[in-house]
Formats: structure tokens, sequence, C-alpha cells
């Protein structure tokens, strides 16, 4: 799979208003959330492995600098079995923050 076929998988339905947190700048994450928030729809930020420090941070810059009153409806972590080039199974954690619009 290219890097282009990458950034135009097909979402699942639901997914509509999930941000997948990656290696981008912070910044950018931080507007794409703010975008779904601002149509006052609820937000979900997902991330896995590493980038879960990055997806609490652009949480965390959210509602204490950009839009005060967002709030965390839920927060849902798990961890996923993922199949390596070598064969063998790894686990790999993830998780989900929900955010609700300011009222």
């Amino acid at each position: 799979m290219t890097e282009k076929e990458k950034g135009k998988r097909e979402r699942e339905p639901g997914q509509e208003n999930a941000v997948f947190v990656g290696r981008r700048p912070t910044m950018n994450y931080v507007m794409a959330v703010m975008m779904v928030l601002n149509k006052g729809e609820e937000c979900t930020v997902k991330a896995r492995g590493r980038a879960i420090s990055h997806a609490v941070d652009i949480c965390e810059i959210l509602k204490n600098r950009f839009l005060k009153g967002v709030e965390y409806k839920e927060i849902r972590i798990s961890t996923e079995q993922l199949k390596g080039e070598d064969g063998r199974e790894n686990n790999v954690s993830s998780i989900e923050i929900v955010l609700t619009p300011p009222k």
C-alpha cells in the first residue's frame, strides 16, 4: 500500500467524527478536533502505542487553551494483538478519548 492510499482509507460507519493520531504536528490534530467540536458534535480521538501520550496532549491543549467547556465523555483503553512482519504477535495498547463540545 502506498503512502497516498494509506491517507485515503475508507472510514468505517460511526467513525466520521474520529481523529486518528499519528506523527503529524500536534496543532494539526488540535485543529481537526476543534473543527468537529465546533459543529456541535462529539469527537473521538484515537491512538495506539507511542501516540497515546500525543493524543492525551492534544485533548488537554484543546480543553485548557482553545475550547473551554469541552469535557471528557468517555475514555476507553484496550490492547490489540497485531501480527508483525516476522509472524509474531505483538500486544499494542490503544486509547479512545470521546470529547463533548462546550455548551
